[in-house]
This record gives structure tokens, C-alpha cells and sequence, in this order.
């Protein structure tokens, strides 16, 4: 039996594994992007968060109810809710998340050229420094301590988009400063 939006819930709940790789190709993007905004890119986690996500839906597909939203609603619900608890778990066991982006650029480049370095906080702070205060403080909270740019755009009083874009510059001077040119 072929799989649609429409039974794939009650595939679901017949067992028919098929109705889970028609939910990876169907959601899969949409769940992605939710799990990546909580756990910042971190993939171990990301990978991790999304299995744990399907599996929720497997084993939990009867607690679907039809009338009070739809399938995309429900399993998105469920995605942000795991997500926010992987993002919880990595807090509360001290991980210091920074983008994978500045972590395998820069802060390994950074080292080659500084093998003495004492400590990582060292290493972020130097890694800081080539920021103004403002793109240090949103980059601090951003990638140290976890907080989203939603809420942090609410405490600043700025739009959302104000803090991506103090976010892409900042990566950018960072870039500049610690790659050469001849290596971007």
C-alpha cells in the first residue's frame, strides 16, 4: 500500500515501518530545522535528538488525535519539546556549544598557531576579543550560553534579524582575523 499524508498515521499505528521513512522524506527538513535551532548545529546531538524524535512518534503515534491539530503540528511539537531537552541536558552537563563553523575553522587554526595556549576559556577570550562589545555579548550568549536569538532579540528590544546579522558579522571578523586569505 502506497503512503500519503492522509494514512500515514494509521500505517503508523499498523506497524508498517515503511510509514517512517515516508515521514523522514516528507518532515524530515521541517524536523531538522527545528532540532538545528535548539541545539545549534551541534551534530552528535542533532543526530542523536532526531532519533530520539522518531521513535517518540513511532511508539506514541496513538496519542495522536486528529481533532486537535494535524500530523505536521503534532510531530513538530514533539521535535521542539525533545530538542529543548537536549539543548537542557547540554547545559546542565557544562557543554560549552559553539558553531561548528567557528570550532572547526577557527579555533583549530587558532591552536596550530598558538600551541602554548593555557586553557579553552583563554582561547574564546582571545578568540572574543576581535569583536565589539556588542557582538561579544550576543555571541556569548548565542554560542556559550544557549540562549536563542528570539529571546534574546526580545531582551534587547531589536528585531531578530538585527541579531543574525551581528552574528554574521562577527563571524566574519573573526574569520578575518585567525584565516589567512589564501586559505578561505
Amino acid at each position: 500500500m502506497k503512503i500519503t499524508e492522509d494514512n500515514v498515521v494509521q500505517q503508523m499505528i499498523n506497524r508498517n515501518e515503511k510509514a517512517i521513512s515516508f515521514v523522514i522524506g516528507t518532515y524530515g527538513g521541517l524536523l531538522s530545522s527545528i532540532i538545528k535551532h535548539h541545539v545549534h548545529y551541534n551534530q552528535q546531538e542533532y543526530e542523536e535528538c532526531l532519533d530520539d524524535v522518531l521513535l517518540a512518534v513511532w511508539q506514541h503515534i496513538g496519542a495522536f488525535d486528529v481533532r486537535k491539530n494535524t500530523f505536521k503540528q503534532w510531530i513538530a511539537a514533539i521535535a521542539k519539546n525533545r530538542a529543548i531537552d537536549y539543548q537542557r541536558k547540554m547545559i546542565r552537563s557544562g557543554q560549552k556549544y559553539v558553531s561548528a563553523e567557528i570550532t572547526d575553522d577557527l579555533y583549530n587554526k587558532h591552536n596550530e598557531h598558538n600551541e602554548q595556549s593555557k586553557s579553552p576559556d583563554q582561547d574564546i577570550e582571545k578568540v572574543l576579543d576581535h569583536l565589539s562589545e556588542t557582538e561579544r555579548t550576543i555571541f556569548e550568549k548565542y554560542y556559550l550560553e544557549g540562549v536563542s536569538s528570539r529571546d534574546m532579540a526580545q531582551q534587547m528590544n531589536v528585531k531578530e534579524s538585527w541579531i543574525y546579522n551581528k552574528l554574521s558579522r562577527g563571524r566574519k571578523k573573526i574569520k578575518q582575523a585567525f584565516i589567512p586569505k589564501n586559505e578561505v
